[in-house]
């Protein structure tokens, strides 16, 4: 069940977040909304509708899941970035995930959402000055989060869904 529930293992990194790690998870933002789409092709609304595990969510759920999460994360960046250690408001995933939205809203449109919002964020990541990494929002539950380890936080987050996704669909 964990190999299922985590295709691509947990998000490891230890030590400080280097220039070479930014430019990578930045990367793997921008080509985030591409990779969804691509392994999309083909698919079916039936298809959408099966869970990538016993237990787990539709492929549906997931890719309505990620411009979820994602502009969370990108509100996140830019409350770190304007404020002193802000403490960000966690959200219920799994209670967005059944919202009648999930259902009712064509995965296109959230596939066209995160293109915009991935243009936005990785233009935001891009202009960074060094000293911004080391800026932190604080979450209530798991305390500071530096911007450098969010970033590969969510690089990592964005491979975990799309292996969830590909799992649904066979591929």
């Amino acid at each position: 069940m964990s190999d299922l529930q985590y295709p691509i293992g947990r998000f490891v990194h230890d030590g400080p977040v280097s220039a070479w790690d930014r430019e990578r998870w930045t990367g793997e933002l921008a080509a985030l909304p591409r990779q969804l789409r691509q392994a999309l092709v083909g698919c079916s609304e039936a298809d959408l509708d099966v869970p990538y595990r016993p237990g787990g969510w539709t492929a549906r759920q997931v890719v309505h899941h990620v411009p979820d999460s994602h502009l969370n994360a990108y509100v996140r960046f830019k409350l770190a970035l304007t404020e002193e250690a802000p403490t960000i408001r966690p959200y219920d995933e799994r209670a967005w995930a059944a919202l009648p939205d999930v259902r009712d809203v064509p995965v296109a449109a959230d596939l066209d959402f995160l293109d915009h919002l991935h243009a936005r964020w990785v233009s935001l990541l891009q202009s960074l000055p060094e000293e911004a990494w080391e800026r932190v929002y604080v979450h209530p539950e798991s305390g500071p989060t530096s911007l450098g380890r969010a970033l590969g936080l969510y690089a990592w987050h964005g491979r975990h869904h799309l292996a969830h996704v590909q799992l649904a669909l066979g591929r």
